[in-house]
């Protein structure tokens, strides 16, 4: 007897990618996703391919993991999907320390994010 799975967090007509550990902070990343909350994934994507962010890159190939999953995993319709979620978790914080004046330190704060983008498929959308 094994452990029984898990239920599927999400609906059938979900998928989601996660992109962990990213070097910049949860506010900045959070603009970039709130750019692309509730397009179309095809408006999306070229929305992030001209940003001149440069944390643009790594939401754009997460939404494509996304879109990948969705196409691949749960055998979902590319062209009716959009983005449902995109939203920023804070992780961990790099603490270094940087020499002052007097013999005095100053702390610098290194943060992580966490990235989650769930896509989902609309009936009757062309």
């Amino acid at each position: 007897m094994g452990k029984k799975s898990t239920p599927r967090r999400l609906e059938a007509h979900e998928a989601m990618a996660k992109h962990c550990n990213l070097r910049v902070s949860p506010q900045k990343l959070n603009l970039v996703a709130g750019l692309i909350r509730g397009m179309h994934v095809s408006e999306a994507l070229n929305t992030l391919e001209f940003s001149h962010k440069r944390i643009a890159e790594d939401v754009y190939k997460t939404l494509v993991s996304a879109v990948s999953n969705a196409e691949n995993n749960h055998g979902l319709d590319i062209d009716n999907l959009f983005v449902k979620e995109a939203y920023v978790g804070k992780a961990m914080v790099m603490k270094r320390m940087r020499a002052r004046a007097r013999g005095r330190s100053a702390r610098i704060l290194k943060p992580y994010s966490h990235l989650t983008v769930i896509v989902e498929e609309q009936k009757g959308v062309a």
